[in-house]
């Protein structure tokens, strides 16, 4: 009974996620010259783009709105509803509207038309009725229909809301692309959280520098180097020649492999067991390449050198990058 029960759940469950995935597919097939014009409309906006709907289509509408924000289209939602009662205030001459409804004739936006007109702008109709009022008022209509909705009673938008919200993602991203917009931009707008830090925090953020950073001369004794290691609590040191420049590390796992293979290891120095051409890392680079560096090889810290004459200029441990959240 349970199992015959179980069988019959997942089985409506992926008839719901093939109908929302016909929604985007048939979005796919009706992809024609308006999509073309909608993202030149959008390009060509000297204000904000104005995204507004009501209801589930509403909810779908700060989505998008949010999206192009963040990836670089200047982007607010107006709530249709509250637009008919002075919300209008925000919308400016030079912005382009991007109205959403499934309908096309949502009487909220259709109260908004006029307004639209009266100042001159543009408009695209994101809706699944070509022919409704909303569709003969825009300069631009994007078709998103859905043969059904995933609803057994046909009242939840559903796959429409999915399309919708599809196509609301490939304008973004293809105003990203004919933007130019960079990671570097994108940082910029997400100063805050884990998406910020890997994006903003660069390794000389993060790394110690001058007296903390963990280093030893080739012919140090190997005693002295263990006390280096363990004061400067990085699990590492680093190793110059005479002239400054960087050699070798030596790790813990030095120090276990070098007491497996010779067994007193306070009689060597430092040049021998360390580990020469160790990985580095340039202080420019964002902290998350530090991490990827780590995991690729794997290590635990990296040095970063001066370019000129490859001189230790500070160290990047593990630790650092996961108090710094960069590894969550």
């Amino acid at each position: 009974m349970i199992i015959v029960k179980a069988a019959q759940i997942l089985k409506r469950a992926r008839d719901v996620l093939t109908i929302e995935a016909n929604g985007i597919l048939s979005a796919i097939e009706r992809l024609d010259e308006s999509f073309v014009q909608a993202v030149d409309l959008l390009r060509r906006c000297r204000g904000k783009v104005v995204v507004t709907g009501l209801g589930k289509s509403g909810l779908i509408c700060r989505k998008i709105a949010s999206t192009l924000a963040s990836t670089g289209t200047p982007s607010f939602f107006l709530h249709a509803g509250d637009g008919v009662h002075g919300d209008l205030g925000m919308v400016m001459k030079g912005d382009v509207i991007l109205a959403v409804s499934n309908s096309g004739e949502t009487e909220e936006i259709l109260k908004l038309i006029p307004h639209f007109t009266l100042n001159g702008l543009k408009m695209i109709a994101l809706t699944g009725k070509p022919d409704s009022t909303l569709a003969k008022a825009a300069d631009v209509v994007l078709q998103v229909r859905v043969q059904e909705e995933a609803c057994p009673l046909g009242l939840a938008p559903t796959a429409s809301t999915t399309a919708a919200l599809a196509m609301g993602d490939a304008l973004a991203v293809v105003l990203l692309e004919q933007n130019g917009f960079k990671e570097k931009d994108f940082a910029s707008r997400h100063p805050g959280g884990i998406l910020g830090r890997k994006l903003l925090l660069r390794v000389e953020d993060l790394m110690h520098r001058g007296d903390q950073i963990p280093l030893v001369q080739e012919e140090t004794p190997m005693k002295d180097a263990l006390f280096e290691i363990t004061s400067k609590r990085l699990g590492v040191t680093g190793v110059v020649d005479t002239g400054g420049k960087l050699v070798g590390v030596i790790t813990d796992g030095d120090l276990r492999r070098g007491l497996e293979r010779e067994g007193n290891i306070f009689q060597l120095k430092a040049k021998d067991l360390m580990t020469r051409n160790p990985k580095t890392i340039p202080g420019e680079s964002l902290a998350a390449e530090a991490v990827t560096v780590m995991e690729h090889y794997p290590i635990t810290s990296l040095f970063v050198l001066d370019n000129k004459h490859q001189e230790p200029q500070g160290v990047i441990h593990l630790h650092d990058l996961i108090k710094a959240g960069i590894v969550p």
